[in-house]
């Protein structure tokens, strides 16, 4: 009895470690470290978090995480510019490993993706036509007939937009410059997108010609998304995320977060 006792536990351990080699085998952590590379799928347009330079080249918030997050895999840094309604997608198909492109968390998408902790937290607010200036004071007043409300297509804006104004017209568009045009060119009376965006477009392009309704509508976490089944991947990127944000002596986080949301010099580089 104690011989068939010991045996079961001997092949009960065995099938654990078996069990957890595997794991580690199949997980896309591995196949990073093993290939040299880490391939990540962006969408470029969306600043301050990822877009093109003057030169072509992609760069901001989440380009500059990324760097940071190959450097400590110890691999290269392969970015995977993706159209937005198929990044997700692309990500399940095994076209890259990670998306890190401001990524609203919501449940949909965590039905098909797994997100790591947050990394930042923003939420949507509106940039108002300047003839609506003293005639419209919050958000919700904008919910009439007679408005037209813009964002970007397939967003967590169009989301929100839509949960919010049940009256006001909705027209959608491939990319947030088309969307907040609108409404500089009169075309339309506000544009609803992430507060981040709005803050930097006030700064460069809306100064004196929008007004920026700046309480959110919405809570809304960033977060970077893997596929399903993959602990090892997820446990290292969670780490990775609480070290950069407890270092308080290279104090990354902070870095990059005064350079892309506070101070609006790089915008010089995208003009």
């Amino acid at each position: 009895m104690k011989k068939m006792l010991l045996a079961i536990l001997v092949f009960a351990t065995v099938n654990l470690v078996a069990s957890d080699i595997n794991l580690w085998k199949n997980s896309t952590l591995n196949k990073v470290l093993e290939r040299g590379e880490l391939q990540v799928c962006l969408e470029p347009g969306y600043m301050p978090f990822e877009m093109k330079d003057k030169k072509g080249r992609i760069i901001g918030y989440d380009v500059d995480v990324a760097q940071l997050m190959a450097k400590e895999m110890g691999v290269k840094l392969k970015l995977l510019p993706t159209a937005w309604d198929g990044i997700i997608a692309a990500l399940v198909t095994g076209k890259c490993d990670i998306i890190i492109s401001g990524m609203t968390v919501t449940q949909q998408r965590n039905l098909k993706v797994n997100f790591a902790d947050p990394y930042l937290v923003v939420g949507q607010t509106v940039l108002m036509n300047k003839s609506l200036e003293g005639k419209i004071k919050s958000a919700k007043e904008l919910d009439n007939p007679k408005y037209t409300i813009v964002t970007k297509l397939g967003t967590s804006a169009e989301i929100a937009i839509r949960k919010f104004y049940k009256k006001a017209k909705i027209v959608t568009f491939e990319t947030e410059a088309d969307a907040v045009s609108e409404v500089l060119n009169n075309n339309a009376d506000a544009f609803v997108y992430d507060q981040p965006y709005n803050i930097l477009f006030m700064a460069d392009k809306g100064k004196g010609k929008l007004v920026h309704l700046d309480t959110p509508l919405t809570f809304e976490p960033l977060a970077w998304a893997i596929r399903k089944g993959d602990p090892d991947f997820l446990n290292w990127l969670n780490n990775f995320l609480r070290q950069i944000k407890g270092d308080k002596v290279v104090d990354f986080y902070g870095q990059i977060n005064d350079k892309w949301l506070k101070d609006t010099t790089w915008l010089k580089r995208v003009q």
